[in-house]
């Protein structure tokens, strides 16, 4: 029977585009589902402020009856206008291990692209970079973090039969946490507070929202990665969304802030305890345990691991040494914490940069992930 191809219309058929990967990787140990309320916003053009800024459809794809997968296409039009390209991109995609599923989910994305005069297609790809980005390529054999997705290997196989090419790739690690600080980073750390006359702000939740830390955390990400590859220059309302969503999971024991002497906000970094053994005991699903799932993980016995989610610093204050400042207050929290090691968030395989910052400290690769495109 030939694979049929529908386009998500209802809130029945939004609830089985969410839940289908739950099917897909049931009993798989590494695959560690996105929260369900957040999916539900985040697939909503309406209750998705980058619904504003984009163009979207939804496809899931039937066998004999079945879903056999699922793909969101996409036209951000800030990423369009900023990197000077007329590209649909394809997300949330997921499918079983058969080419004829694939290859009609793709072509569906093609078809709206190529509707609104789209020449180019990428993916996997959200609607900004904190949405789920890439299809892992290497490091099948290791549970994924909270804020990053896991497939299948079967999949890029499927993108290249479909003459799909890199487009770029990132790298994830797992940093151990030392017994104390290296000498070197301490060292750096004073002599780069006293230089630039830098100190560390740490924050509590009534300040967050007093003074607004929320938007300037956000705006550093703006200024930070605004050149870095296909990145969506986050717009106000985009940015109040996300503070909803993501500041109220914080503990901000391992949030860390770098201010100059006038109380700009010039470099931060952002980190949790991993959520991911707490998210899989729930199934993404908050209700009806797994609300204290998420809380014994946060805030009373957490995992081994901890998430570094974010690392961010002012362009003006680059290759300046402020990275020591960072690690020199977040390491001693995390000995205290009784931390084993840190999961990196996924940094471009040619932000050499980045990668150098954990020479100072044992570290493995974990994993690798790709974006695909081509010309359509």
């Amino acid at each position: 029977m030939s694979v049929t191809i529908k386009r998500v219309e209802s809130r029945k058929d939004l609830r089985t585009f969410v839940k289908f990967p739950l099917k897909l990787y049931k009993g798989c140990p590494y695959y560690v589902p996105n929260l369900y309320v957040d999916e539900l916003t985040a697939l909503d053009p309406e209750k998705n402020p980058m619904g504003k800024y984009s163009k979207s459809a939804k496809f899931l794809a039937y066998r004999d009856g079945e879903v056999a997968g699922r793909v969101m296409a996409i036209i951000n039009e800030i990423a369009n206008r900023d990197w000077n390209h007329a590209e649909v991109r394809f997300g949330w995609i997921d499918f079983v291990d058969d080419k004829e599923v694939s290859k009609a989910l793709i072509e569906a994305v093609i078809a709206f692209g190529k509707e609104h005069g789209m020449t180019q297609i990428s993916g996997p790809l959200g609607f900004t970079d904190f949405d789920n980005e890439g299809c892992v390529v290497e490091g099948f054999d290791d549970i994924s973090s909270f804020m990053l997705k896991y497939n299948y290997p079967y999949y890029a196989s499927h993108f290249e039969a479909l003459g799909f090419g890199k487009v770029n790739d990132w790298l994830e690690y797992r940093i151990f946490v030392p017994e104390a600080v290296p000498e070197k980073v301490s060292r750096t750390a004073a002599i780069v507070a006293e230089r630039y006359g830098l100190q560390i702000r740490k924050i509590t939740k009534r300040e967050v929202k007093k003074e607004n830390y929320g938007q300037k955390i956000f705006d550093l990400v703006n200024r930070t990665y605004c050149e870095l590859f296909d990145f969506t220059v986050l717009p106000p309302e985009v940015i109040d969304q996300y503070i909803k969503t993501y500041l109220g999971l914080l503990d901000l024991r391992y949030v860390t802030l770098v201010e100059n002497a006038e109380g700009k906000l010039v470099a931060l970094a952002i980190s949790m305890p991993s959520l991911a053994h707490a998210v899989q005991k729930g199934r993404g699903y908050l209700f009806p345990l797994g609300w204290w799932y998420l809380v014994k993980s946060m805030y009373l016995k957490h995992e081994d691991a901890l998430e570094l989610m974010l690392i961010a610093v002012d362009p003006e204050y680059r290759n300046k040494g402020v990275h020591a400042m960072l690690f020199n207050e977040l390491i001693p929290n995390l000995i205290q914490g009784g931390f084993k090691y840190g999961e990196s968030n996924a940094e471009m395989e040619t932000n050499n940069k980045v990668q150098n910052l954990w020479n100072l400290y044992e570290k493995e690769f974990k994993r690798r992930r790709r974006v695909f495109g081509k010309e359509i």
